[in-house]
């Protein structure tokens, strides 16, 4: 299954439009080089409305979000929606400020939203109102864990219904959900967590996975989580072996993302349906 995923993208390779934080955009268009894809970036609100009629899905990221930006979400969404082009929110730091958390919400519910990619206290504060945050990391008491794998799934799938959204809840153990299934991934490592914007391109190739496969959401959601995971452990044991940093650790996983095979994927995820 993931491995068809995959294939899909290079595939079809999609041109996806990207209304992302200026911290991490260079880092989003070279992850969806990588995985098969292409990337465009348009903020201002009267080209990203026409930028977006030509790609085949939108990723909104909200990581540094200001008064042009918003409005251009809104009418790249509203286009991409006409289009039945899939569209990823990034709620990047939801919870942290009224405007982020508000946005947000927002853009959730004018816009029809394929799936939603953030950290669990992120996507707490898109269900449940503010809570805490550590800026854009979650929060300690937010951690998925063993022993609340299964409340954490049962959130996830509750959010996906009420959104009808796709949900991808990234963090030690990810749960990628929609309203009837909720799977656990146990891929990636503690490196990922060391560098600015494993999360921010991990939504850009996630919406690059939807638009090669339009009819599996889920499915399509749940192998970008796994791709990024396992590379994740490649560029690892490359930058170990190099007694390198965490510099070093953000190319060697790009490096991954471009060599990953679908015969390494599907050897190498570890994922259940919970």
């Amino acid at each position: 299954m993931l491995e068809t995923m995959l294939q899909n993208v290079r595939q079809a390779a999609p041109l996806v439009h990207n209304i992302t934080n200026y911290v991490t955009v260079n880092d989003c268009a070279n992850i969806l080089l990588a995985c098969g894809a292409s990337p465009i970036m348009a903020d201002d609100p009267d080209d990203a409305e026409e930028i977006t009629a030509v790609c085949s899905a939108l990723n909104l990221n909200i990581g540094t979000l200001n008064a042009r930006t918003i409005p251009a979400m809104e009418r790249a969404g509203r286009r991409a929606n006409a289009l039945h082009h899939p569209i990823l929110l990034d709620p990047v730091g939801a919870g942290a400020s009224s405007l982020r958390t508000n946005t947000a919400a927002c853009l959730l519910d004018e816009l029809h939203i394929a799936a939603v990619r953030g950290n669990v206290s992120e996507i707490r504060a898109l269900a449940e109102g503010a809570t805490a945050t550590r800026g854009v990391d979650a929060a300690l008491e937010d951690r998925v864990t063993e022993e609340n794998l299964a409340e954490a799934a049962a959130f996830a799938r509750a959010f996906a219904r009420r959104t009808g959204a796709v949900v991808a809840m990234t963090g030690a153990i990810d749960v990628v959900a929609d309203a009837d299934r909720a799977y656990a991934v146990r891929n990636g490592c503690a490196m990922m967590g060391r560098i600015t914007g494993a999360g921010c391109m991990l939504s850009a190739m996630t919406a690059a996975y939807l638009a090669a496969n339009r009819e599996t959401p889920l499915e399509a959601c749940l192998a970008a989580v796994c791709a990024m995971g396992v590379c994740g452990e490649i560029a690892r044991d490359e930058t170990l072996l190099a007694q390198a940093g965490n510099a070093t650790f953000r190319t060697h996983l790009i490096d991954a993302v471009y060599n990953l095979t679908p015969e390494c994927l599907k050897e190498r995820a570890r994922y259940e349906l919970l």
